[in-house]
């Protein structure tokens, strides 16, 4: 099965799991979006996918992508993209060096340069690699971040509140960005947001075991 597959996903601390097992289907180039309050849960699922859960927790179920198993795998074979509120954009890099640091391995130079470069003028940054990204605006580093991360080549996107940080014009604008492009690379998009505006394609509510089932 093509796509981003969860298969009964749950997440547990002593114990005790913070949601009801969760079962989704993200098809290629399709979004769906997990809703809930803090605290019940979201950030750690994203975690559990990209293989980066924290060691006082523990996940069960499986977890798919395009057929392939993840269980088990370390992060970088993932091949999983997630983008957060904050760009994490490395400070004592340029912003084509931040850009570069996302390419896969083994790239000759001008190969390397290329990509960037194309990177820059997808992001509307043409002739910014050599910028400090501290003289960027909040919008300029969200784009920077976003193509850093496909740059690596994900097979599905993982977007953990990317656009909360950003004002109400500038958040909309930037979210059409990031859902086109993923779309154009026919992605599959798991989203996670509080945000009933933000929300696109298939909406999950996920709460605490107790008080919802989240399966779906």
């Amino acid at each position: 099965m093509s796509g981003l597959l969860l298969d009964a996903l749950s997440v547990s601390v002593g114990g005790r799991r913070l949601f009801a097992p969760l079962s989704l289907h993200v098809p290629r180039g399709e979004v769906a979006t997990l809703m809930g309050p803090s605290g019940c849960g979201k950030s750690s699922l994203l975690a559990a996918i990209c293989g980066t859960l924290d060691p006082a927790l523990s996940a069960a179920g499986r977890v798919s992508l395009d057929g392939r198993p993840l269980d088990g795998l370390p992060p970088e074979r993932r091949r999983i993209g997630i983008l957060f509120q904050d760009d994490l954009l490395f400070p004592h890099l340029s912003v084509g060096a931040n850009l570069a640091f996302g390419l896969p391995p083994g790239l000759k130079r001008a190969e390397r340069r290329a990509r960037v470069e194309a990177a820059l003028r997808d992001a509307e940054l043409p002739g910014f690699a050599e910028r400090d990204p501290a003289t960027l605006s909040g919008g300029q580093r969200a784009r920077v971040a976003l193509m850093r991360a496909l740059l690596a080549e994900p097979r599905a996107l993982l977007l953990d509140e990317p656009f909360g940080r950003l004002d109400a014009p500038l958040r909309a604008r930037f979210r059409a960005f990031v859902l086109g492009h993923a779309a154009a690379r026919g992605l599959p998009v798991l989203l996670v947001t509080h945000d009933p505006a933000e929300a696109a394609g298939r909406v999950v509510r996920l709460a605490p075991e107790a008080e919802a089932d989240a399966a779906c």
